[in-house]
Order: C-alpha cells, then sequence, then structure tokens
C-alpha cells in the first residue's frame, strides 16, 4: 500500500501545481486584457481603429521617409560625407 501512498501524493502535488499554475494564467490573462483595452483606448484617442493601424504605420514610414528625403536635399551635399 506504500505504493499507492506515493503515488497519490505524487497526483496530489501535480494538481496544486497545475491549479497555482492556473491561477497564475488567469492574472497573467487579465493583465494583458487589461493592457489590450489600454491600447484600444490610445489608439481611438489618437484617431486610428485598431483596424487600422497597420495602414497608419505605413502611412507614417512613408511621411517619415518623405521627411528624411526632403531633408537630405536640403543640405549640401559636402556636408552629408
Amino acid at each position: 500500500m506504500t505504493d499507492y501512498t506515493k503515488e497519490l501524493n505524487q497526483l496530489k502535488a501535480a494538481i496544486e501545481k497545475a491549479k497555482t499554475e492556473r491561477t497564475k494564467a488567469e492574472a497573467n490573462k487579465e493583465t494583458l486584457e487589461k493592457r489590450r483595452e489600454e491600447l484600444l483606448a490610445e489608439c481611438k484617442a489618437l484617431g486610428v481603429e485598431p483596424e487600422d493601424l497597420a495602414a497608419e504605420i505605413e502611412r507614417l514610414d512613408t511621411a517619415i521617409q518623405d521627411g528624411l528625403k526632403q531633408a537630405r536635399e536640403l543640405i549640401p551635399e559636402e556636408f552629408m560625407r
């Protein structure tokens, strides 16, 4: 019977470990959901809908590239070396 007791104790320990991990996962999920809501609110405050983020990032990247190109064109070439 000692073998059964040992196995039952191992199972009990595994169940407790799983419960602990589940609690951690639930807390992490809550934190991530809260952060997601914060990010969505921030996007909307900036006037960007979440589904438009990729297009907005691309638009901003293009604007940055254009601005850098204009700046390079305004600076004499001898200063760019």
